[in-house]
């Protein structure tokens, strides 16, 4: 087992990649503490890791708000007593449309959500982390918007972008506490943000204009980035620190 006796976070993980990261860490010995503001799918998530000889948890979070954030750190603490990987995964985006027609409560909720959550994640986190003198890896969740970015996507594609330079930030000023920080630029995916992302009716039709724009010819699935995920948070990567990992299929090539 890889991550045998770690204790991970994983935000927003009751659905999409959140849930496939969750999922692959339990069963590689991690115990996991499902962060999410969706209670139920939450809740059957943890059950149905535990049901499976795994140990999981989970704790409501709403990712933008400190105090909540704090919460999520201290009962994990409490539940399991350290902490070794947080994987911020919650991000959410408005539908595809000309960046002139976002709004700003829109742009407000997209930059709390998105930059505001590995604000407080980290200030937590690390805290935790630096106490019980464990090192650690935060583990973010970006896109390939970072790099290669698609039109009428404008705000989202710069919180995106942030999260990378905060991710380079943080893994210079970290590194020699022990704590590695790394991020995953996932390509367009098979999760229930898909249409949200294409900006327009979720048809066969429609995701073929996204494929060509793949190399390998698929969308991303949940294990793709769960195996990644896996990849830079065990020990064996401890020499990786700083790195920004597409995960596309060719596409920001």
């Amino acid at each position: 087992m890889k991550l045998k006796d770690k204790v991970s976070i994983v935000t927003g993980s009751a659905s999409g990649f959140g849930k496939g990261i969750a999922e692959l860490f339990a069963k590689e010995g991690s115990k996991v503490i499902i962060a999410d503001i969706n209670e139920t799918l939450g809740k059957d998530i943890a059950n149905q890791i535990n049901n499976s000889g795994g140990k999981a948890r989970f704790i409501k979070t709403d990712v933008s708000q400190r105090e909540s954030m704090k919460n999520l750190i201290d009962n994990t603490n409490d539940i399991f007593g350290c902490l070794d990987i947080l994987v911020s995964n919650a991000g959410w985006s408005y539908s595809n449309k000309p960046s002139t027609e976002v709004t700003e409560q829109d742009l407000d909720k997209l930059f709390n959500i998105n930059i505001k959550s590995l604000f407080f994640g980290t200030i937590f986190a690390v805290d935790l982390m630096r106490r019980n003198s464990r090192g650690g890896v935060l583990i973010n969740i970006a896109s390939t918007a970072a790099v290669r970015p698609r039109p009428n996507l404008t705000w989202y594609n710069a919180t995106k972008g942030a999260a990378v330079t905060i991710t380079k930030s943080l893994a210079v000023e970290l590194a020699g506490e022990g704590i590695r920080v790394c991020a995953i630029n996932p390509v367009i995916g098979e999760t229930g943000m898909l249409e949200t992302f294409m900006g327009m009716p979720d048809t066969p039709e429609n995701r073929e204009k996204f494929m060509q724009t793949i190399p390998i010819g698929r969308f991303s699935k949940p294990s793709d980035i769960a195996n990644a995920a896996l990849f830079l948070a065990q020990d064996e990567s401890n020499f990786l620190t700083g790195v920004c990992l597409e995960v596309d299929g060719g596409r920001c090539v």
